[in-house]
Order: structure tokens, then C-alpha cells, then sequence
């Protein structure tokens, strides 16, 4: 049995956040994947819940008069995976997103709630990173957008306020056009387990395909929070794509990162992980890009 106050399924994403405001302890709940699970481990036990998971106004993904997709935060795994612009534009977020739980995680589980538990081992949060993307936030008196980055404040939080909302998730085409990506992730086994490490790689090379002319690479579990290694990333911009390129890209990236030692792997094997798979992932980037590698 799951120990629950009362639940309030919101009307509209304003009927939402009076909700939030008139009753600050209350939790936002959408598919409830990890929500109900805090429940019954009794760290959320006699909760209040506002649910939004009824607001299709928060669901789906569409593109922007400007090329900028918009992916709603109630939108579950699987129809991120599967929709249309998704699989034109940034396959490697539905390949990402693919990778979490089983499938029927993946049916009632949202990207929204994935970014917003805050944890560092959320799946789609390094492609986003690599992304660029961008989050809305919609509050009682304004709504602001904001990058990613600045979503998350610490181990297991987020920015939002008393009677705030994520509302959009949104990346802009300078972001994604001509850009490939590709995320691995790393577990202790090979399904329905949490990352150990999460590598994301997005790159855009040169019109003969032999330059990495941008380059975005993020980690999860790298770190307290999702992060970017943007040293390492301005390292191998305009270089020749060489053997000695990703060996240089791996030396600096893991400069920029700071695992933990965990019971699910110690910190020298964390970095074993981040300096073999940020050359794996960028490999395979380059080769989605139709990219040669130089000897």
C-alpha cells in the first residue's frame, strides 16, 4: 500500500501550480515511477500529490516555427523513442531514453521526471547536456527559460521553487543541424539497471568529413551533477581526426571530471570508464556522420 494524504489531478498547468502554491508540501507526480517508489520506501510516506500526467498540453514533441524542438515533459520514453522528429533530428535522445528500465518503465515514465529527480544517473539528462538543450519554467508570476545546466543545483536537486513547473524542454537547431550523436551507458548488467557511467557525444564535422569542426561531450555519474567537458571539447575543435585527437581528448576530459567511489563501482574504475568510452562514443559520432578516421 502505497501512504498517501490526498491526490489532486491538476486541470491546467495554472490549476497545477495554485495547487503547489496553496499547499507547499505538496508533490508533483506525472507518471509516478519514481514518486510512488519514494512513497513506499517511506521517504515521501503521507505526501500530498498534484498530478500532471492528465495535461496534454505538457506531452508531446513538435518543432518551432524557428527549427527548435520542444519536447513536453510529461512525454514518456517510449514515445520520445519513437516519435517522428525525434528520429529525424536527435535519434541519439531516443536511443538514450531506450536504455532506461524495461518497457514498461518506459510507458509510463516521463523526461521530465527523469531531469527533474535531479540524480546524476538519469539517462537522457548527459544527451541533453550534450544537447545544449534548454528548460522552461513556469511559476506563479513568470515563466522563464533556462539552460539545462542550471536546472540542476546539486546531488538529487533541481531549481524549482514553491509552485514552479518544468513546462518544455526545448533544443534549438544551431544545436542539432548537421550534428550526430551518440550515447553508451554503462551498468553492472546489461538491462533494467542504473548507470554506473553514461557517455553522450554530439559532433558536427567538416564538409569532407575529416575535421571535427563542434564537438559536445557529457557525462552522467561523472560527477555530483550531469556536466559538459568543455576543455576538452575546445581541445579537438578544427583538428584532424587522428588517433592522437582522441587521445587527447580523453587525457583532458578526465581533468574536468570528479567520480565518486560508490557500491556500484569505485572511483578508479569510474575512470577507466570516462576515458575509454568519451573516445568510443566520439568514434561512433563521427562514424554516424559518415566521418574518416585518419591513421
Amino acid at each position: 500500500m502505497y501512504d498517501i494524504e490526498k491526490l489532486y489531478q491538476a486541470t491546467s498547468v495554472e490549476d497545477a501550480i495554485k495547487h503547489l502554491v496553496d499547499d507547499p508540501k505538496a508533490v508533483v507526480i506525472a507518471g509516478g515511477s519514481d514518486v510512488l517508489i519514494s512513497i513506499r520506501h517511506g521517504k515521501l510516506a503521507g505526501c500530498s500529490l498534484v498530478s500532471i500526467y492528465g495535461l496534454n498540453e505538457l506531452r508531446g514533441v513538435s518543432m518551432l516555427e524557428n527549427g527548435t524542438i520542444k519536447i513536453g515533459p510529461v512525454t514518456s520514453f517510449s514515445h520520445i523513442t519513437k516519435d517522428p522528429i525525434i528520429q529525424k533530428y536527435i535519434p541519439v535522445l531516443g536511443e538514450a531514453v531506450d536504455e532506461i528500465g524495461g518497457p514498461q518503465i518506459r510507458n509510463i515514465g516521463t523526461i521530465g521526471g527523469n531531469i527533474s529527480n535531479g540524480v546524476t544517473s538519469a539517462d537522457s539528462a548527459s544527451t541533453l547536456f550534450a544537447l545544449n538543450a534548454e528548460v522552461e519554467i513556469t511559476g506563479p508570476s513568470e515563466k522563464k527559460v533556462i539552460p539545462i545546466s542550471e536546472y540542476y543545483t546539486g546531488p538529487g536537486r533541481v531549481c524549482l521553487k514553491n509552485g514552479e513547473l518544468l513546462t518544455a524542454i526545448y533544443i534549438t537547431k544551431d544545436n542539432y543541424e548537421n550534428f550526430s550523436g551518440n550515447y553508451i551507458k554503462y551498468a553492472m548488467r546489461n538491462a533494467m539497471d542504473i548507470a554506473t557511467l553514461g557517455c553522450s557525444v554530439s559532433c558536427k564535422l567538416n564538409q569532407e568529413k575529416n575535421i571535427i569542426e563542434d564537438v559536445h561531450i557529457a557525462f552522467g555519474v561523472a560527477g555530483p551533477v550531469p556536466m559538459r567537458c568543455f576543455k576538452a571539447e575546445e581541445a579537438i575543435k578544427g583538428k584532424l581526426i587522428t588517433e592522437e585527437m582522441f587521445n587527447t581528448f580523453s587525457s583532458i576530459v578526465l581533468t574536468e571530471v570528479n567520480p565518486r567511489s560508490s557500491w556500484r563501482a569505485s572511483k578508479e574504475l569510474r575512470l577507466q570508464l570516462v576515458e575509454e568510452l568519451s573516445k568510443r562514443c566520439l568514434k561512433e559520432a563521427i562514424k554516424k556522420s559518415g566521418g574518416i578516421i585518419n591513421g
